[in-house]
Parts: C-alpha cells; sequence; structure tokens
C-alpha cells in the first residue's frame, strides 16, 4: 500500500490550507512568455495567482 504524503505547500491556500484548484490561465506577457495562472481554494474560496513561465510542451488551446 502506498503512503500517503500531504501535496507541497504551493498547491495549499495560505490562509486555510485547503486545497489550490486551477481556475483559469491568461497571458502574462507575451514577449517574455509569461502566463498568469489563477488558483481558487476549494475551502474558502481565496483566489491566488502566480506568473510562471510557458511551457511550450503542451500545444495552445487557443490554436485547436
Amino acid at each position: 500500500m502506498r503512503i500517503l504524503v500531504q501535496p507541497p505547500p504551493s498547491s495549499q491556500c495560505h490562509l486555510c490550507g485547503g486545497e489550490l484548484r486551477l481556475k483559469q490561465i491568461e497571458s502574462a506577457s507575451r514577449t517574455l512568455e509569461l502566463d498568469n495562472e489563477i488558483f481558487v481554494c476549494a475551502k474558502c474560496g481565496c483566489e491566488q495567482s502566480y506568473i510562471v513561465s510557458h511551457d511550450h510542451m503542451i500545444p495552445d488551446p487557443k490554436a485547436a
């Protein structure tokens, strides 16, 4: 049987410790290839956003 582990702190709400779920991905800067990922806490509803580098291995959903 597998041992259950806690998710990394980056996937937990900074207010209540609840699970963060991806809500939306927006382009933060096309020239720098950055995305703004918006997460919502499943427990308290708090929104958190993170700016991340665009992953070129994942197909662009707008191109389909």
